[in-house]
């Protein structure tokens, strides 16, 4: 009998029956508060009936339709909606299914785009599991080690993470754009540099917004030497910091904004966007897919934007966001083990360290295992696994907040007495 591979590690043993809103159930009955959304995909809940609408419209009609082969009106419309929430200026889009296809399609064009070989990422970045985008990887050696060689042509330049460090950020940020200086001087000059990739929140890595500054200063030095500014918003995009895209918070425009997981509620769809003039470059060829599109989950990407729009979620990431932060501030006064606290709109971290300051996993995996008692769902995160992150549907109501919070300090208190 076959059985699911032993490398799949459950956060939980949740097995669920069906879920509404911000709420599991499981099949033994028990309900749960879900603050990780699937990581981060279920942007309008689970199971919001207009989304749930569309999809099951759209089976009736056609479930897959090659997007090379034919074309399909879920995709049309959704790439006219896209394009209203799209920075100005980049007006083509290319679609995929995950985000590690979207990734790979982002750093084919800006290779080709620019005919040079190098990409630069940032230390702690995640963006995927697949040979190239793990090359790109920085999260934690488990995604990247054990199937060398992964693919060349990638160095990786300091990320400003000030906690880390134990610096103020604007100590942070200038190291860190003084090292990316140095690194396109000694290792991959601009002439071979083809573009820099960066999460304007890092996911995996710890949930360390990336500081206004230092997307800017990486703006401008894309600017000064015709390198292409990649934003990999697969999860901190769609309204999930409190602005569309986690970029906003800098004022920039990327010249490729890469998105996926919250974009159609739970359906799996990702898409890259660029200038006409940027996408133009890719060789005849280069893009494409056979699941990439999917009628349904265009659809349901359609219906998650309406969502979005109609119920001002953006707006509502921001204060509830804010709500959280306050609440999460107000633990880390109760609870020393609590060294920082951080993010930004629904996307907030809780990183755990010991008296010594060094990461404390033990304890944020004792906490999140406490909150399932609680019927809270939490993940972890970050190189250490010392991250507790929280992620609520952008939906979230401001009770389900402090629901939240009151679960989570129930597990602070079981966890560490």
């Amino acid at each position: 009998m076959a059985t699911l591979s032993p490398i799949l590690k459950q956060a939980t043993p949740v097995v669920v029956d069906h879920a509404v809103g911000s709420w599991i159930h499981a099949t033994d009955g028990t309900k749960y508060l879900d603050f990780t959304t699937g990581i981060g995909v279920t942007s309008t809940g689970h199971c919001h009936p207009d989304v749930v609408a569309a999809a099951r419209e759209q089976v009736g009609k056609i479930v897959h339709a090659q997007y090379t082969t034919v074309m399909h009106k879920p995709l049309l419309e959704l790439t006219e909606l896209l394009g209203s929430f799209l920075p100005q200026g980049l007006d083509s889009v290319f679609y995929a299914t995950s985000g590690s296809e979207a990734v790979e399609a982002s750093i084919r064009l800006a290779r080709m785009a620019t005919g040079r070989p190098n990409i630069i990422s940032f230390q702690g970045g995640f963006h995927g599991r697949t040979v190239a985008a793990a090359s790109l990887t920085t999260a934690g050696t488990k995604f990247r080690s054990g199937f060398s060689p992964i693919m060349g042509g990638v160095h990786v330049a300091p990320f400003p993470h000030w906690y880390r460090y134990g610096w103020d950020e604007a100590t942070a940020v200038e190291f860190a754009l003084k090292e990316l200086d140095h690194l396109l001087l000694t290792i991959s000059a601009p002439s071979d540099t083809a573009g820099f990739i960066i999460e304007p929140v890092l996911g995996d890595g710890g949930y360390i917004p990336t500081p206004v500054a230092f997307l800017q200063g990486l703006r401008e030095r894309a600017d000064k030497h015709g390198i292409v500014l990649i934003l990999d918003e697969v999860q901190a995009g769609v309204g999930r910091t409190g602005k569309f895209w986690g970029h906003d918070w800098a004022g920039i425009t990327p010249d490729v904004v890469i998105t996926a997981k919250g974009l159609a509620s739970g359906f799996p769809i990702s898409a890259i966007a660029a200038s006409a003039a940027l996408m133009g470059k890719a060789w005849p060829g280069s893009q494409g897919g056979t699941y990439g599109g999917n009628a349904v989950a265009a659809a349901a990407g359609v219906a998650t934007l309406g969502v979005i729009q109609r119920e001002n979620l953006v707006e509502n990431a921001l204060l509830r966001g804010d709500e959280l932060r306050t609440g999460l501030e107000a633990l880390q006064t109760e609870f020393a083990g609590i060294g920082n606290v951080r993010g930004r709109g629904l996307m907030q971290g809780v990183e755990f360290t010991a008296a010594d300051k060094t990461p404390d996993a033990s304890t944020a995996l004792a906490v999140q295992q406490a909150a399932i008692k609680e019927e809270l769902l939490l993940l972890t995160c970050g190189p250490h696994g010392n991250v507790i992150r929280l992620i609520p549907a952008l939906n979230v109501s401001s009770d389900e907040i402090h629901v939240g919070l009151s679960k989570l300090s129930q597990a602070l208190k079981s966890a560490t007495s």
